[in-house]
């Protein structure tokens, strides 16, 4: 019979998990999200991707700031789900709360465990040049994503797939995943095993110095990081402008032939000199200005060749 579960989850990538276990037939007893934040240019107060989903569902949206309280352990509990299931929650659950359901909690986890465990496991995935990523479904624990895998989905990661690209993939996948674990969970089928010792890894949040690019670094590096940070918060650079240097995020690229002083322009199509090797950009966005094509830039902001880039 189908299961009465709690949902937590938080951005758009949950959304799609949401989607397939409501689908599903489950009882979704609560939806856990995070409160509310300031946004746009009346910063009014907006939901979360998960929250707006929640309400089209009619399902209970809830916002704790924290689970850590006996008050909201006690509510969790009184819901009487048999299982949760956390995507990118963003809070921690505490072992009050991972015990309070009979079946245990099941998070998807946007990597192949244990390689990149942590909090931006797709854009490290894409910076360090890996050839394939997936999803996890995993039995929590108190641990950073440590519990024990259920089932894992993989796919390729293209050799100029964006985060962003990959974000929207997985997360499609994830749901289907997490649609598949449920009913062997419901059947009483479902495997769960150690992660492996070997092979861990972290993904440390990102960080704003991380972000500008480094020409001097060889070009397939600074490629993956142009599209590991796509299309948030972006990899970015400066080029000479009137009144100062203009700072130019970039949204995508493709390796390139050319040698040249790093950060050179070395032709009409944006191809740049790095420290080792050249890549050309494609997509591009000057503060303040919306994303565009390469030509479309150049139009209006021509690069001469010799310009060096900052």
């Amino acid at each position: 019979m189908p299961l009465r579960l709690i949902f937590m989850g938080t951005p758009d990538f949950a959304v799609p998990t949401l989607v397939e276990i409501a689908g599903a037939g489950h009882e979704i007893a609560a939806v856990y999200t995070r409160a509310p934040k300031p946004a746009g240019r009346g910063m009014d107060l907006q939901d979360t991707p998960v929250a707006r989903e929640a309400k089209r569902l009619g399902l209970p949206v809830l916002t704790p700031k924290t689970l850590r309280t006996d008050a909201a352990q006690a509510e969790f509990a009184a819901h009487g789900a048999d299982a949760a299931v956390v995507v990118a929650y963003g809070l921690i659950l505490p072992k009050p709360v991972l015990e309070a359901v009979p079946l245990g909690c099941f998070n998807l986890h946007a990597s192949l465990l244990p390689r990149w465990r942590g909090a931006a496991p797709i854009n490290r995935a894409v910076m360090a040049g890996d050839a394939e990523s997936g999803v996890t479904v995993m039995k929590m624990d108190e641990g950073l994503d440590t519990g024990g895998m259920a089932m894992m989905e993989r796919i390729a990661i293209g050799p100029d797939m964006t985060a962003g690209e990959l974000h929207d993939r997985l997360a499609a996948i994830g749901g289907d995943l997490m649609h598949r674990a449920l009913g062997a969970l419901e059947r009483g089928s479902l495997q769960v095993v150690p992660q492996p010792e070997a092979g861990v890894t972290y993904a440390e949040k990102l960080d704003k110095n991380e972000t500008r690019i480094d020409w001097s670094r060889p070009a397939a590096e600074v490629h993956n990081h142009i599209r590991g940070l796509s299309p948030f918060p972006g990899a970015w650079f400066e080029m000479p402008g009137d009144k100062g240097p203009v700072r130019v995020k970039v949204l995508r690229s493709t390796l390139a032939t050319g040698t040249g002083a790093p950060g050179t322009v070395l032709d009409d199509n944006l191809t740049i000199a790095c420290g080792d090797g050249a890549l050309r950009i494609l997509d591009l966005q000057r503060a303040g200005k919306q994303p565009m094509k390469a030509g479309e830039f150049l139009r209006g902001t021509p690069l001469a060749r010799g310009t060096a880039l900052l």
